[in-house]
């Protein structure tokens, strides 16, 4: 997968060496002094203009602008905290459930005849603004019952949870679960018997710790229903293999909304150039992983933040391809095309994604982007 992402960098070094310079011309750089320090979001801006470009086209120049400007956020209403108090006081504020909008339109549709009702997670609330409101919703506050009433997130990130289709009783594994968002909906679904939530640095599961503290009754974070580890989690179809009915591959990417606004522990610095180029590699062994963790017959959603193919068609199709030559395991791409239908009011969708779906930023509804891809473990 790394290996045409290299090759195409060498081509690129090659085309960019010009004619000898004379020997009497020569002399030796003095980088330091000499090279143009460039910060890591621009050079994240010039990587995005050049792939991006091609790979969305006439898309491409709304895309870059909605990338550029101020994200929207959803507020996923806390079940542990009095959820019906919180969602009124966000009525308030002009804002709309639009899990609750989006499956109320579809049964009206079922009953109709017209459609069947989709499967997706339950429980789940979350409130955004209409389209082109970029109103803010205030911070957080501690309920009554000693939880955070809400928590702030883009709401695109939802999206995989609601795709992963939780029952009551399942057994799940977030693969890479920091900093905790993702892993805080799939408690929101009330449906997890047991609930593992791994991630591979010390310092993020320090983070989900706290979300989890913050907005988790004491006696259900320190029950049997919820582990935090950080451990390798390309390792983890050997640890706990064939054990898991759902699980959430949201792997680490090239984050591309945040490598335009932050320049510290940026993906796109010049020091971390191999780290990114074996990005689909890491995100393949991580998929994998995951899947292998499945009891057959479970689910398994891969996601990333990031409107790279390279990381997202390529690295399923290439999973997939991995798992059935290596380990003879049968893996099913399921539709997720009625997730388009059912959350146009509230997202834009890329229309020609192939493989899963993909929200791509749009300044009428500024959320993503997020890529999320359902898979069906057969054997």
């Amino acid at each position: 997968m790394a290996a045409p992402i290299l090759r195409g960098v060498r081509e690129v070094m090659r085309l960019a060496d010009f004619a000898p310079v004379p020997r009497r011309h020569r002399h030796k750089k003095k980088w330091a002094a000499t090279e143009p320090k460039f910060p890591a979001s621009r050079l994240a801006l010039q990587n995005f203009d050049m792939t991006y470009s091609v790979q969305f086209g006439d898309l491409w120049p709304s895309i870059r602008v909605s990338l550029l400007s101020e994200q929207k956020y959803g507020a996923l209403v806390n079940n542990f905290a009095s959820w019906d108090h919180v969602s009124a006081k966000l009525e308030q504020l002009s804002a709309k459930d639009f899990v609750s909008a989006a499956m109320s339109h579809w049964e009206l549709e079922a009953q109709s005849g017209h459609s069947t009702t989709p499967t997706y997670s339950p429980n789940l609330r979350c409130f955004t603004f209409a389209r082109g409101d970029v109103s803010r919703f205030p911070p957080a506050r501690l309920g009554s019952l000693g939880v955070m009433d809400y928590y702030l997130m883009d709401a695109a990130s939802l999206l995989p949870v609601l795709a992963l289709g939780l029952h009551a009783g399942d057994t799940v594994l977030d693969l890479c679960a920091a900093p905790g968002g993702k892993t805080l909906a799939l408690l929101q679904t009330l449906c997890c018997r047991n609930l593992a939530a791994n991630d591979l640095s010390t310092s993020r599961t320090g983070r989900l710790q706290k979300v989890l503290q913050n907005y988790v009754p004491q006696d259900i974070r320190e029950g049997n229903q919820v582990r935090v580890t950080s451990w390798d989690g390309r390792k983890w179809g050997e640890l706990e293999g064939d054990t898991y009915d759902r699980v959430l591959v949201d792997v680490p990417c090239t984050t591309d909304r945040h490598s335009l606004y932050e320049d510290e522990n940026n993906i796109f610095q010049r020091s971390r150039r191999k780290e990114r180029q074996m990005l689909p590699m890491l995100q393949m062994q991580l998929l994998a992983a995951g899947l292998l963790a499945t009891r057959p017959g479970g689910h398994v959603v891969y996601s990333t933040c990031s409107l790279s193919h390279l990381q997202n068609e390529y690295v399923v199709e290439g999973t997939i391809e991995l798992l059935a030559n290596q380990y003879s395991i049968k893996v099913q791409v399921e539709d997720l095309s009625h997730f388009r239908k059912l959350f146009m009011d509230t997202f834009c969708f890329f229309q020609s994604c192939q493989v899963g779906e993909l929200v791509l930023p749009n300044l009428m509804a500024n959320f993503g982007p997020m890529y999320f891809c359902k898979l069906h473990r057969l054997t």
